[in-house]
């Protein structure tokens, strides 16, 4: 089969592999029908994923039909289309036992990672009955692919962890499509004010058109001051990164408000340091960590209520025979205005 492949050092290309083949009893073989690129796999071409496995599939988002199941997996059968969760989870370690499926003892965070993931012509995803879901037939599988991973990313780390609330202000800084994420899910509580903050011009425009009450464009440096200015030094109650680099993080310790939340997304392969000297008297919440996707079912439906419509972060289509193309045109989002691309399986 054709599948995305990176070594782990820099080279990362289309190629040749074996079809996947059923290891456990508790596996599922999925045929890929559309995956995407997700801001972690550029981490992981920089090198600043330490647990990815040289050689492996890229991908960890997508949706597909169910080619052959484990004996062991009692929820799914072939024939099914089915949203495949960023995280695989065992269901049955006490970590999934409360829910946190993204620290499953033996599963988490492994498609494309420690394991061949979703940017292929099929796909092995461990335990099925726990790790997928079913696609509802009235929702289009552009819109459900992204709610593999960048929804209830944003959603679960940044929203809910951020402790957003009605009337609360909220500034998101990166405005690429996990922090867009962050920003359209964050509506479901009616904050008063969200500052979108980035250097790239059309992406802050489309965080306006997405419910952004301010678009801070940081080109020059100047946005911790320009919102600091216009929240009279206070800072917001929330603050969700969603970059993955010091400079974001030392924003976020800046622009929080004495009280208040720092929700960060970003994945950071860099140490970054926390001001202790002066945020050790401001009373703020840090939370960080990985997504346990288990408002997926939540999100379907605030898609069929007409409250979410994740559509509106894809800027590109691609087939997977141009994956390189796809890559390419995610890795210089300025030149192409690139939001979310999409690559479906042609083979």
């Amino acid at each position: 089969m054709k599948a995305y492949v990176f070594d782990g050092k820099e080279s990362a290309k289309l190629e040749e592999r074996p079809k996947p083949k059923i290891i456990k009893q508790t596996d599922v073989i999925v045929r890929v029908e559309k995956t995407t690129i997700c801001g972690t796999d550029l981490h992981i071409l920089r090198n600043n994923v330490s647990t990815f496995n040289p050689g492996t599939i890229m991908g960890h988002e997508g949706v597909g039909i169910i080619e052959s199941c484990g004996e062991l997996v009692s929820r799914f059968k072939p024939g099914d289309r089915v949203i495949i969760s960023c995280i695989t989870s065992c269901g049955r370690c006490r970590m999934c036992q409360v829910s946190k499926f993204g620290q499953c003892l033996q599963g988490g965070w492994l498609l494309g990672n420690e394991i061949d993931g979703c940017q292929a012509e099929f796909v092995r995803v461990p335990f099925g009955d726990t790790s997928l879901h079913l696609v509802p037939l009235d929702i289009d599988t552009d819109s459900l692919v992204l709610l593999s991973d960048i929804f209830p990313t944003g959603y679960e780390v940044g929203v809910l962890d951020g402790q957003v609330k009605p009337g609360c202000s909220v500034a998101v800084i990166g405005c690429g499509p996990v922090g867009l994420s962050a920003l359209m899910t964050s509506k479901f509580f009616s904050p008063s004010e969200i500052y979108a903050i980035d250097t790239n011009s059309h992406r802050l425009q489309v965080a306006l058109e997405l419910g952004a009450t301010h678009a801070i464009d940081n080109s020059d440096g100047t946005a911790v001051q320009q919102v600091l200015d216009i929240t009279e030094g206070v800072g917001v109650d929330v603050v969700i990164e969603a970059i993955g680099i010091p400079v974001a993080w030392d924003m976020s310790q800046k622009l929080v408000c004495p009280g208040g939340n720092i929700a960060v997304l970003g994945v950071h392969g860099k140490s970054a340091t926390i001001n202790l000297e002066d945020m050790w008297k401001r009373n703020f919440t840090m939370t960080a960590g990985m997504v346990h996707t288990n408002t997926i079912p939540m999100l379907i439906k605030q898609i069929r209520a007409g409250h979410l419509e994740p559509k509106k972060l894809i800027s590109h289509q691609f087939n997977l025979s141009e994956s390189e193309k796809a890559y390419s045109t995610f890795i210089h989002a300025s030149d192409h205005e690139t939001l979310k691309v999409i690559i479906s399986n042609e083979f």
